[in-house]
C-alpha cells in the first residue's frame, strides 16, 4: 500500500505540471487534477485487474527475490528521466546484469515476460484513454520551424497481482500450469511437486509520453497503441524462448529497453516527417485548442477548425483574433468558422456575458513565436551528469 500511494504521489505530480502547462496556453485553470488523478487511479487498477488474469493465464511466475530489484533501479533510472520509471528499461538493466555479471541473481525469462504482460496493459490503457487531457503545444518542427500540436503524456499506477513460486512446499488440490510454463521456468519439470504458489500483489507505474502534430491525438494514441502491443508480443515470445537459450535471453534483455526506445521513436519520427495538421490556413485563424464547455466550445468550435469572420469582419490573424478575445463588448459574438471534421462552413454565437470571460481557445502558431514549450523528462540526477559532461568538454 505505501508502494501504491508513492506510486500515486509521483503520477499526482506529473499531472500538476502538466495542469500547469495546460494553464500557460489558456490564461486559466482548465482541469481539476485531482479528477484527473482519480481517473488514473481507477484506470489503472481495472488495468491490474486484467494484466492480473493475463498473469494466470500464460501461468507466469516470479520469484520474491527477482521482485525486489524492480522497483529501486527503476526509481534510480527516473531521476536520470522521467520515462525511465517504466519496467522496460529497470527490467532489461536487471537482465543485462544478470548475464553479463551474474548478479542480481534474477529469472531472466520471468521478468521479460512481466515487462511484456504490462506493457499489453498499457497499450490497452492507451488506446482508452492516451488522448484525454493533451496540453496544447507550440514545438519546433523540421528546420527550426514551429507549429502546432499536442503533448500526450498519461501516468497509471498498475497493482497486479502475480504468482509466487516458493520453492520446498505442496499444494494442495494440484494446480495445473500450462504446457508452456516450463519454457519461462526452465529447470522446472513438474508445475506442482515441491512447489508452492501465492498470489501477492506488485505495484508497477506505467507511462505514455508522446506528440501529435500530424494527426489529432485520438488518432496518435491509437497508433502509439498499435506500436506497443506489438512491442509487447514480441517480448513475450522472447522471454518463452529465453529459457532455453542464452543468447534469446540476451536479445529479449536487449529488446526490453532499446524496443521501448524504438516504439518512442518512431512515434515521433512519424510525426516529424509528415505534413503538420496545424499550421496557419490561407485565410482566417486555425484553432490548436479548444476549453471543453467554454464559449468557443458552446459556439461549435473544435480543434483544427478555421476562424473566418467575426461579426461578419474578415479575419487577418492572430493577432486580429486575440483583440476580438480582449474586446468583452458586445458579449455576444457571431463567428464564421470552417469545420474540419464535416468538411462545412458553419456560423456560431459566442457568448462571454457569463462567468468565463475568455472565449477559451488556443490559436495555432503563426512564425512570429519568441518562444515554443520545450518537451524534457530529463530528471535532477540526468540535469546533473549533463552539467559535468557539459563542463567537461568545455573545458
Amino acid at each position: 500500500m505505501l508502494l501504491f500511494l508513492l506510486v500515486v504521489f509521483i503520477i499526482a505530480v506529473q499531472y500538476h505540471r502538466m495542469e500547469k502547462m495546460r494553464q500557460g496556453f489558456f490564461g486559466f485553470k482548465t482541469r481539476h487534477t485531482g479528477k484527473d488523478i482519480l481517473a488514473a487511479v481507477f484506470a489503472g487498477i481495472l488495468g491490474g485487474l486484467a494484466g492480473s488474469f493475463l498473469v494466470v493465464f500464460i501461468g507466469l511466475t516470479l520469484s520474491v527475490e527477482g521482485l525486489g530489484y524492480l522497483w529501486p533501479v527503476a526509481i534510480l533510472l527516473m531521476l536520470i528521466n522521467i520515462r525511465f520509471l517504466c519496467f522496460a528499461y529497470a527490467g532489461g538493466v536487471l537482465a543485462l546484469s544478470n548475464l553479463l555479471l551474474g548478479f542480481p541473481e534474477i529469472n531472466v525469462p520471468q521478468i521479460m515476460a512481466l515487462v511484456a504482460v504490462l506493457h499489453m496493459v498499457e497499450s490497452f490503457l492507451i488506446l482508452t484513454g492516451g488522448h484525454l487531457g493533451a496540453v496544447p503545444a507550440y514545438i519546433k518542427g523540421p528546420g527550426g520551424k514551429i507549429v502546432g500540436g499536442f503533448t500526450l503524456q498519461k501516468f497509471w499506477p498498475i497493482p497486479i497481482m502475480i504468482l509466487v513460486v516458493i520453492t520446498g512446499g505442496m499444494i494442495e488440490g494440484g494446480i495445473e500450469m500450462p504446457d508452456w510454463w516450463p519454457l519461462i521456468n526452465p529447470g522446472v519439470t513438474d508445475g506442482t511437486a515441491g512447489l508452492t504458489y501465492m498470489l501477492l500483489p506488485l505495484v508497477a507505474g506505467l507511462g505514455y509520453g508522446d506528440i501529435a502534430m500530424a494527426r489529432s491525438p485520438a488518432e496518435k494514441s491509437r497508433l502509439s497503441s498499435f506500436y506497443l502491443g506489438g512491442y509487447s508480443l514480441i517480448l513475450l515470445v522472447l522471454a518463452v524462448f529465453a529459457g532455453q537459450s542464452r543468447a534469446v535471453a540476451l536479445v529479449a534483455a536487449l529488446f526490453s529497453p532499446l524496443g521501448h526506445e524504438a516504439v518512442i521513436y518512431i512515434g515521433k519520427r512519424i510525426e516529424l516527417k509528415q505534413k503538420p495538421l496545424y499550421v496557419p490556413p490561407a485565410q482566417g485563424t486555425r484553432v490548436l485548442d479548444v476549453f471543453p464547455g467554454g464559449p468557443a466550445w458552446r459556439a461549435g468550435l473544435r480543434s483544427g477548425d478555421v476562424i473566418t469572420a467575426v461579426n461578419g469582419m474578415a479575419l487577418t490573424g492572430r493577432e486580429a483574433l486575440r483583440r476580438w478575445q480582449e474586446l468583452h463588448i458586445p458579449l455576444v459574438i457571431d463567428i464564421d468558422y470552417f469545420s474540419l471534421s464535416a468538411g462545412v462552413s458553419r456560423r456560431g454565437t459566442i457568448n462571454t456575458s457569463g462567468p468565463q470571460k475568455q472565449w477559451g481557445i488556443v490559436p495555432v502558431p503563426e512564425g512570429d513565436e519568441k518562444y515554443c514549450v520545450e518537451i524534457l523528462t530529463t530528471g535532477p540526477l540526468g540535469r546533473w551528469l549533463q552539467r559535468i559532461f557539459k563542463g567537461k568538454f568545455m573545458s
